[in-house]
């Protein structure tokens, strides 16, 4: 089977008949065309592999010249040198057999480089000499009178009919070949367009589906967010009472402070403890100070975060709907291709 050398390229070399021609068409043909001009064909492989059964064949050549083993090893040789000087010349070449009958050899082409060849003859340009013939019989094994009698059936015709026919095989094979292998090249580039459009596709959803997940993330970064702001705020309800607490622990700080300065010498111990919570009560409504301060920064940071966050919200969902348009394009792509494959092959056969 041929190999694609890359996604543009295809490796000519390893290209087969059955690849570019269809060969139950490529049949009829060769039958129809057999039949009508009363000449034998086959179309074999670059090997020499028959790739289409004979058409015509003569007794002379089916019955006795390839009936035993000498007789079919010269035939394979005959037909070896025809093929090598087609593929040469890269035209049709008409020989005699070493039968000595008329046979010849048509390439078949692609960009100049021979994928199989087109067999036929098995006529004459003149009445046979029996001597020869007899003389062949010999050699290959076969009956000799019926050898003869089989090379008196055969067609005679003009070189120039000979040569017409080789020619018309040679443009109507090569057309088939041509118009094949365009529509293969077409064929392998809608896979290759195919495919990458299924991986672009593929990557596409991965991307889709990661943006679906960053707008989940982001809704529940943004209710964390809204928890945090609730607890903050109410953060700022306990400061408030704790200020207000110590607000009022300052006032019976003071209070207790003027009571143990009427009572003298006796309210001494007491003073200090009314000192002491007068301090604490400074220093707790210092504290309730720093801690709003800081609250009033979260806040702060956690309204730039919500805005960003919308904002980020905004672009992924955007994003995801963008995705989708290119992927729905991609999909779309994916199915012409897919058409396009199917018409070429629909073509084809």
């Amino acid at each position: 089977m041929m190999k694609r050398t890359d996604t543009k390229e295809i490796d000519v070399k390893s290209l087969q008949i059955k690849d570019v021609i269809d060969i139950d068409l490529l049949q009829r043909f060769q039958d129809n065309f057999a039949e009508s001009m009363n000449i034998a064909s086959i179309t074999v492989d670059i090997n020499g592999v028959p790739v289409t059964k004979n058409s015509s064949y003569t007794d002379f050549c089916q019955r006795f010249t390839q009936s035993t083993t000498a007789g079919r090893n010269r035939c394979a040789e005959s037909h070896k040198k025809g093929g090598e000087e087609a593929a040469r010349t890269g035209k049709p070449y008409v020989y005699k057999c070493h039968a000595g009958l008329i046979d010849f050899a048509a390439p078949i082409l692609i960009d100049g480089h021979q994928i199989g060849t087109i067999l036929g003859g098995q006529i004459l340009t003149s009445l046979p000499e029996e001597e020869s013939y007899i003389k062949t019989a010999k050699e290959i094994g076969v009956n000799e009178g019926e050898y003869v009698n089989a090379v008196n059936k055969i067609k005679v015709t003009t070189e120039k009919n000979i040569k017409s026919a080789a020619e018309v095989l040679f443009i109507v094979s090569n057309a088939l070949s041509k118009i094949g292998y365009e529509q293969f090249r077409l064929k392998e580039i809608s896979q290759v367009l195919s495919e990458n459009f299924s991986q672009i596709s593929a990557t596409m959803e991965e991307l889709a589906a990661s943006a679906i997940n960053v707008t989940n993330n982001q809704h529940m970064l943004s209710e964390e967010i809204n928890t945090v702001k609730n607890v903050s705020m109410e953060i700022d309800t306990i400061l408030n009472s704790i200020k207000s607490i110590a607000d009022k622990t300052k006032m019976l700080g003071l209070n207790a402070a003027i009571e143990a300065a009427r009572a003298g010498e006796a309210g001494r111990g007491f003073g200090v403890v009314a000192s002491e919570i007068g301090k604490l009560s400074q220093s707790s409504k210092e504290t309730t100070f720093t801690i709003t301060e800081l609250t009033g920064k979260i806040h702060e940071s956690m309204d730039k975060t919500i805005e960003s966050s919308k904002s980020t919200l905004e672009t992924t969902e955007n994003q995801r709907l963008a995705i989708e348009e290119v992927n729905n394009s991609l999909q779309e792509l994916v199915n012409v291709s897919a058409e396009l494959e199917r018409l070429t092959t629909s073509v084809n056969h």
